[in-house]
């Protein structure tokens, strides 16, 4: 039995979509904090355990028996809840015995000096190599569907200009659908292929002057980037700080050969946004 995390959500729920096409329903369970919002997977046959990260018994008796278990980290980011959260959900799956810990955490959480808002993830990380079970951490990088969307593309094109403190830096942002399908693959290939590793998951490198110039190509029409020092980056203010720093400019190939394809890149967002 594979057991997903956060199943409602965009992640979680795209991520048992993906399962779904390899392995049978029955073999899968969600927990989520609603039945009601995962109906159409039990409709499909998937088991559903309501739970929450904040009840320890729902989750010890969510994860019983579970061979694998795709933990998607908690999206409450106030200080103290997801450390507090996330040490409930190790414990819950230690206490369980679960066979193989898939946690999906984020770009940079395994470097010293790390921005504070991977602290919660750095964290996770050490819990669970702690926990002595069978671990792979998915460094997840930011989605693309943040940056490259109909609302995005839409905005460009009545401006005439794309907008951000990038510094000029590349971006290895990659798709929600891509980053849920690589969790998938490795949550189903199990402990054998997969424990003990740490995949770095990030897209195809853009800039901002190559997404100005790919709307301007595929719609027809002028679209030029204009540069702005962080004190005027568009919300939120913070994105244009990493990125300036080059925090997304690193390229990794494990979201490729995981997927076993090339991973979704920026153009493609674009024309999709223009459809």
């Amino acid at each position: 039995m594979i057991i997903v995390t956060g199943a409602s959500g965009k992640l979680g729920g795209a991520a048992v979509r993906a399962l779904l096409e390899t392995v049978p329903a029955e073999q899968v369970g969600v927990l989520a904090r609603s039945a009601e919002k995962v109906a159409d997977l039990a409709a499909a046959g998937v088991r559903v355990h309501v739970g929450d990260y904040e009840d320890p018994a729902s989750l010890t008796a969510a994860f019983a028996g579970a061979d694998g278990l795709l933990f998607v980290s908690g999206s409450d980011v106030t200080p103290g809840v997801r450390e507090r959260q996330h040490g409930n959900v190790v414990r819950a799956a230690a206490d369980a015995g679960v066979g193989h810990v898939v946690y999906t955490s984020a770009i940079g959480a395994d470097r010293p000096g790390a921005p504070a808002f991977l602290a919660d993830h750095t964290l996770t990380e050490e819990l669970l190599r702690g926990s002595g079970l069978p671990v792979t951490p998915l460094r997840n990088t930011f989605y693309s569907d943040m940056f490259v969307n109909p609302g995005v593309v839409a905005t460009a094109l009545e401006a005439g200009e794309t907008v951000a403190a990038d510094g000029g830096r590349a971006l290895n942002t990659a798709t929600i659908a891509d980053l849920a399908r690589a969790a998938a693959v490795v949550v189903a290939g199990g402990p054998q292929e997969h424990a003990g590793r740490a995949y770095e998951l990030r897209g195809p490198l853009w800039t901002y002057d190559e997404l100005a110039a790919t709307i301007a190509a595929e719609s027809g029409r002028p679209v030029s980037h204009r540069r702005v020092p962080l004190d005027q980056a568009p919300a939120p203010a913070f994105i244009g700080e990493f990125v300036s720093s080059g925090m997304f400019a690193e390229p990794s190939e494990d979201l490729a050969t995981l997927l076993g394809r090339p991973a979704t890149g920026m153009p493609e967002l674009v024309r999709a946004a223009l459809a």
